[in-house]
């Protein structure tokens, strides 16, 4: 977007006189040859001097608004085109001003508020062609701010949708199996308990029978012991 810079020092004859006049002139000049030649930094620095010495001066601030501007300094640019706008009475400069504040909105991203500023601009030149098409360029880019926030909001409901979707899909998903653990486990205590060996009670009448067949295994074999002891004694000579 082009920026325009107040140039003519008209104003100051009737501002400052003498000395000082020449020295503030110089120094506008000076600012205006080095923004001429994109030597914004310089410029700023030379609006500045000349400011110090003469702190109403018009084109002092509103020049010095564009350099600022062209370093991206937006904020400090606006509040420099605000003030050469209030301390002029012409309308032509107010109308450039708001104009070089609308760009500077633009700039820094506010649309919504750059279409203002030009509107402002128009309705005190109404001819003027760059302040018209400034303004269709923010109105388009606003629009395209808009469509684009309308595109994200849809975008993030549909990933929070998204999200929502599978929060209910992995808690499903953990009931059913917590259900299955839940029907294995008794299946699960079956199993042991039918690999488990089975313990076995005894009755009493059980035990007695156990008992007897135990003391005639005891006779039977004390029996034996000693009708083997009895054949080897016949068997045995005394040489």
């Amino acid at each position: 977007m082009r920026h325009r810079t107040i140039v003519t020092l008209v104003l100051l004859a009737t501002l400052v006189a003498g000395a000082r006049a020449q020295s503030v002139r110089s120094l506008i000049s000076d600012g205006n040859s080095a923004y001429r030649e994109q030597r914004y930094g310089e410029a700023e620095a030379r609006y500045r001097e000349a400011l110090e010495e003469e702190r109403a001066l018009v084109p002092g601030h509103f020049n010095l608004g564009n350099a600022l501007e062209q370093q991206g300094k937006h904020d400090e640019a606006l509040r420099e085109f605000e003030i050469a706008e209030a301390a002029t009475p012409e309308t032509e400069t107010k109308a450039f001003a708001r104009y070089n504040r609308g760009n500077a909105l633009f700039n820094a991203g506010q649309y919504r508020e750059a279409a203002d500023a030009f509107i402002d601009a128009l309705r005190l030149n109404p001819d003027d062609r760059d302040a018209k098409f400034n303004l269709s360029l923010a109105l388009k880019k606003l629009q395209e701010q808009q469509q684009q926030q309308q595109q994200d909001q849809q975008d993030k409901n549909k990933d929070k949708k998204d999200q929502q979707q599978q929060k209910n899909k992995d808690e499903q998903k953990q009931d059913q199996q917590q259900d299955q653990q839940q029907k294995q486990e008794p299946q699960d205590q079956e199993r042991q308990q039918a690999q488990r060996p089975q313990e076995k009670t005894m009755s009493k009448a059980d035990a007695e029978r156990i008992l007897e067949v135990l003391r005639n295994s005891e006779k039977d074999i004390q029996k034996k012991l000693r009708a083997r002891q009895a054949t080897r004694a016949k068997t045995d000579k005394d040489w």
